[in-house]
């Protein structure tokens, strides 16, 4: 059975029912996501595969808010997004949801620490200094919190992005080929670093990626191929 059919809704961080998603018409119509069922439990690190054009970026993309589908639902928590009105989606991401690209999306004339809180700055909150030090702590970039992103290394400025992703403590860490622009030695640290997240710090993290390398890291691997999900696989002893 699979982690979709068996996944209870009580304890989903986020979860989506008959998600259609298509782009063009006529010749050029492609159906991105045809009728998607999954959920994702709280706690969790789910990495999501499939070739090009097989529908996992659009599938995150629309879970995350930055993409609204054409059918179907979305929650997060008990929150559901589909229908929410653009200024409430826009605060639901910017409160509830973290977020990990391949491009970095640093400002450079913030130092590593600023850019870290920077979330709460766009709040209008302060920052927590117990959530700062934990993702500083877990990240391990606690001798360059003074450093601006041109000074800091590919894998300390994706490090940088990871502490910013987590340090609101949101319910669900979206991450885009976050590994995309790093070599094996960073890859390897940064995907050290988000399981990390979710063994210590209780994160749910869903993963678009390419990588089986990267996959390896996660409790399961949902593959998609033409906008359905094909497998649904969970790590044995998870």
């Amino acid at each position: 059975m699979t982690m979709t059919a068996m996944a209870d809704t009580t304890t989903a961080a986020v979860r989506a029912a008959g998600l259609r998603k298509i782009y063009g018409a006529g010749d050029a119509r492609v159906v991105a996501l045809d009728g998607v069922d999954v959920t994702f439990a709280r706690g969790g690190f789910t990495a999501i595969m499939g070739p090009s054009g097989s529908g996992k970026s659009t599938l995150m993309h629309c879970l995350a808010g930055l993409d609204r589908p054409d059918d179907g639902r979305i929650w997060l928590g008990d929150t559901e997004l589909t229908g929410l009105r653009d200024d409430a989606l826009t605060a639901l991401r910017r409160d509830r949801i973290g977020f990990v690209f391949q491009s970095f999306n640093l400002l450079p004339t913030l130092t590593a620490l600023e850019n870290i809180t920077l979330p709460f700055d766009l709040a209008g909150r302060r920052a927590d200094p117990d959530a700062v030090h934990a993702v500083v702590d877990v990240v391990r970039l606690g001798d360059r919190l003074g450093h601006r992103p041109s000074q800091l290394s590919g894998g300390q400025q994706q490090r940088v992005a990871v502490a910013r992703a987590l340090v609101t403590r949101p319910d669900v860490v979206f991450a885009d080929e976050p590994t995309g622009a790093l070599d094996s030695v960073a890859s390897a640290e940064l995907l050290g670093f988000l399981r990390h997240s979710v063994d210590a710090l209780g994160q749910t993290v869903v993963m678009v990626t390419h990588d089986p390398a990267a996959a390896a890291y996660a409790d399961r691997v949902v593959h998609l191929a033409d906008g359905t999900i094909v497998a649904d696989r969970v790590k044995v002893g998870n």
